[in-house]
């Protein structure tokens, strides 16, 4: 049975529909990591609102993320709802930051990785991701697929495709 859930939004925009739908609801945690200066411009608070400069990069992106994430994990959540944005790339359209795929491959690992360790269910979706090339947006989408399947072996036969 779920009793309480945590949604980590790692897309490069506030996670203002999460903040606004479980404002009041004491058994869901939203985590949002975002740049700062991105949409929206009024931002509903988040249980943790982790607020990004423009141009931020790898080292203090992952380092935000190291340092916050175990906040989630003292919530005792009984699933993690995880948004892997691709819009904290460098090369994306809309996104402001300077997160290399490298960068970005790194987060899903640490963000995976935090809820096999606490042996918490996490359903990951994909989020955002308007980059100037298609081709690295697909990259860092199968990036978060890559990373999910090297940390749970036998569950790439689980997981299910939606297309509209």
């Amino acid at each position: 049975m779920i009793t309480s859930a945590a949604v980590v939004d790692c897309d490069v925009h506030q996670g203002n529909g999460t903040a606004s739908i479980f404002t009041a609801d004491p058994d869901v945690l939203t985590f949002s990591m975002h740049g700062a200066n991105n949409y929206p411009l009024f931002k509903p608070t988040s249980t943790i609102d982790i607020e990004l400069p423009d141009a931020t990069e790898d080292d203090d992106y992952l380092h935000a993320l190291e340092t916050n994430l175990h906040n989630v994990f003292e919530h005792k959540p009984d699933i993690v709802f995880y948004l892997a944005g691709a819009d904290p790339f460098i090369g994306d359209r809309l996104g402001r930051l300077s997160v290399s795929i490298k960068g970005l491959r790194a987060r899903d690992h640490i963000v995976l990785a935090a809820c096999k360790e606490n042996q918490t269910p996490v359903v990951t979706v994909m989020s955002g991701g308007y980059g100037e090339e298609v081709d690295q947006t697909i990259e860092i989408h199968c990036n978060t697929i890559r990373s999910a399947c090297s940390l749970f072996p036998g569950t790439a036969n689980t997981a299910s495709t939606h297309t509209t």
